[in-house]
């Protein structure tokens, strides 16, 4: 990994930034407002800002309304927020309803065989919001020893699922979806582009394992500091790391995305 200061961009003008949000926007668990007024400050200077979570499609809504964003998409590139010319959300979807409905019923019955079997495994405290994949938190409001959390990935990937391990949560879903097909579905659905031909124009930013897949595809990628912590388990590592933690690394890549766009 890189200083982030010996970055500049090599195929053209950056037209969009994807960001991770849970520690990567946010410190301490809430987006400090100096993230949001950088990120205000990249749509001024005319780049997409598109957050790509784990998190639930219930918990982004209100961040969906308040963030200066073009859409946010949640549960590892299942659904999409995104407003309509109402003031309201649309929420878009990757499965159609009959898909997500009998997927919703087997990932249930995993999330409960987890819970009776892997010793102190809780599902998220999110989990009321979440359509089309489970959580099970080693992070944010408990701690799992990392010997817990590859036994819940196992009976995940046992069961058929897709399985991955953020910087709090433990997520699992069916289908073909993840962070980077979510990422080219929703540059395509907004703007009518093929992120793929367009990659060395587009940065991504995040702080885990379940970053690695957009850390190993994209030139433009980017790290803040905290990944140090999962260096370890990374096969696929950012080719920059910001000086800040947290939203202070993000606020530092913003900075110098405004000072070449």
């Amino acid at each position: 990994m890189q200083a982030l200061d010996t970055w500049n961009p090599s195929h053209g003008p950056i037209v969009g930034l994807l960001t991770d949000i849970d520690d990567t926007l946010t410190t301490e668990g809430v987006v400090p407002a100096e993230v949001v007024q950088s990120i205000a400050a990249l749509k001024a200077k005319g780049l997409a800002v598109i957050p790509i979570t784990g998190r639930p499609v219930g918990w982004s809504v209100p961040f969906a309304q308040e963030w200066p964003v073009d859409a946010i998409v949640a549960e590892n590139g299942a659904v999409a927020l995104r407003r309509n010319a109402l003031g309201g959300l649309d929420k878009l979807y990757q499965q159609d309803d009959a898909t997500r409905i009998a997927n919703y019923a087997k990932m249930q019955a995993v999330l409960e065989q987890i819970e009776a079997t892997v010793p102190g495994a809780r599902r998220a405290t999110d989990s009321v919001g979440r359509e089309c994949d489970i959580a099970v938190d080693h992070s944010e409001f408990t701690h799992m020893p990392q010997a817990q959390i590859d036994q819940c990935v196992a009976i995940m990937k046992a069961a058929g699922m897709n399985a991955t391990v953020s910087s709090i949560h433990i997520n699992g879903w069916f289908g073909g979806h993840n962070k980077l097909e979510g990422a080219r579905w929703i540059v395509k659905t907004l703007f009518g582009k093929d992120l793929d031909a367009e990659i060395g124009q587009w940065c991504y930013i995040g702080d885990s394992t379940n970053d690695q897949l957009m850390f190993q595809h994209f030139e433009n990628s980017f790290g803040v500091a905290n990944i140090e912590r999962f260096v370890p388990q990374l096969s696929h590592l950012p080719r920059y790391v910001t000086r800040g933690e947290r939203g202070e690394g993000f606020v530092e890549l913003a900075e110098r995305l405004c000072a070449v766009a």
